[in-house]
């Protein structure tokens, strides 16, 4: 058995939890020595060793392997696709090494490509003086989805406030009427905020005004909508200090940034407490993920119960580390966050084998895909389209696909692996990051060439491939 050097991903998960040395030593009844010379590769990690970690920390084995840098190295390859860098050709494996040896100074280059990205793609707006420098280099999607994807999309201090005042409130399956008529007493009666449900204007679904203490709900909202405003409100109430300092551990370069981070904080909450992290846990593991069943259960709908499995990470009580995403017929991205390394290049768009787009000529049908990435690796992947709300006859609906990701290896827990042979991987098929960063040869929907490769064209011959 080959030895494991862990000495960078060790000091990770130390700073994280911001111990010494000595305390992580305490933590895992080792010597301080004997973790300093882990931490400086002197000692490879052993099989006992890690049983105590993932045992004091609720990390899974996986956070020592390379497989778990996944994120980090397809990030980077982002970076050495951009052209106007000059980067020229650098060899996968010396970006695999970066990532492994030296992770702190992968994610610099990472940021400061983001930062310089953003800065080029406005620079016009740069010279505008009704526009901030500071909102004008921010990118308040990315910051927050990061924030959320460094603590594996998981608030464990958040999740066990709203599992308790679920607990207080009754919350329970099959019941939410019941659970809207309990959040509106509370906030009616513990924080003095009228509850009216009349129509709003601009497209508004719910609006507080903490000075008249009156929270609107359109009527166009069914009662677990209703309930997850009722309970976001309720998070900026009663777990504001919670969230507050959330938000002020991180280092947002916006105020836009500060104030979506407390929105989608505040989301996590009601979303905790209308799904409480035990009672949700063992329903998912009893009826295997059926994401429809949960939701005919809990009376949310598909997109909010999907959401909410991505996040079931709590130690000692681990639900399928899942990747969640909401992407339109365009092929955007509008929302993503993973309890995983899953990651799609932001150079050169999302892979157009993947899925999740088929469910958009199936519309209301779960539709399966066992996928296989470039590095060998293979997932389950689930997507069914859900619509959002038109107002009016005139307006444009919104349709969106909803996906849910997993490794092969967790797929026997869900439903949803029953009848696909997921052992055989020639029955998967090949997609990728991104055109851009995706090795492939010989694909038809090849869109760009591969930065490894780089663009041949021969004048006197053609092939499946443009490139």
């Amino acid at each position: 058995m080959p030895k494991t050097y862990v000495g960078s991903r060790l000091r990770q998960l130390r700073r994280e939890r911001n111990l010494s040395q000595a305390s992580l030593a305490a933590t895992l009844e080792l010597s301080a020595s004997y973790v300093n010379q882990i931490e400086h590769d002197v000692r490879p990690l052993t099989v006992s060793v890690l049983k105590r970690i993932t045992e004091a920390f609720g990390v899974d084995a996986t956070f020592f392997s390379r497989d778990d840098d996944s994120r980090l190295l397809a990030e980077l390859k982002d970076v050495v696709a951009d052209q106007e860098l000059g980067t020229g050709d650098v060899e996968l494996q010396e970006l695999s090494e970066l990532v492994y040896r030296h992770p702190a100074v992968a994610r610099s280059v990472v940021e400061m490509h983001r930062r310089y990205s953003n800065a080029r793609d406005k620079l016009t707006l740069a010279t505008d003086s009704r526009v901030s420098a500071s909102e004008t280099l921010a990118m308040p999607h990315d910051e927050v989805r990061d924030f959320f994807y460094s603590r594996q999309n998981y608030l464990d201090d958040i999740d066990h406030y709203a599992e308790s005042l679920a607990a207080q409130l009754g919350i329970s399956r099959f019941g939410i009427h019941e659970t809207e008529v309990a959040l509106l007493e509370r906030i009616t009666v513990r924080h003095n905020i009228e509850v009216r449900i009349r129509p709003t204007d601009n497209g508004i679904l719910h609006l507080l005004d903490p000075a008249r203490g009156v929270l609107t709900l359109s009527p166009i909202l069914s009662a677990g909508q209703r309930s997850f405003r009722i309970a976001s409100e309720l998070g900026y109430l009663e777990a504001g200090q919670l969230i507050d300092a959330h938000v002020a551990a991180e280092p947002f370069s916006s105020e836009t940034s500060v104030n979506l981070a407390r929105r989608g904080i505040a989301s996590y909450f009601a979303a905790a407490t209308l799904l409480p992290y035990t009672l949700m846990h063992s329903e998912s593991e009893a009826h295997g993920y059926d994401v429809d069943y949960l939701s005919h259960v809990f009376g949310v709908g598909y997109e909010t119960v999907a959401s909410r499995l991505s996040t079931l990470q709590r130690a000692n009580r681990r639900g399928v580390p899942f990747t969640f995403v909401r992407v339109d017929r365009a092929g955007n991205i509008s929302k993503r966050q993973s309890a995983t390394g899953y990651h799609f290049s932001t150079s050169g768009g999302t892979c157009p084998l993947w899925g999740i787009y088929e469910s958009f000529s199936l519309p209301g049908e779960t539709v399966r895909q066992h996928a296989m990435m470039p590095d060998g690796r293979t997932y389950l992947w689930v997507a069914r389209t859900v619509r959002h709300h038109r107002f009016q006859f005139n307006e444009t609906e919104k349709l969106f696909a909803i996906g849910l990701g997993c490794e092969t290896r967790h797929a026997d827990r869900t439903i949803y692996a029953q009848g696909l042979p997921l052992d055989d991987v020639t029955q998967a098929t090949p997609i990728g990051a991104g055109c851009r960063v995706c090795p492939r040869k010989n694909c038809a929907q090849r869109a760009f060439p591969s930065i490894q490769y780089g663009a041949h064209v021969d004048p006197h011959s053609t092939s499946i491939a443009p490139y």
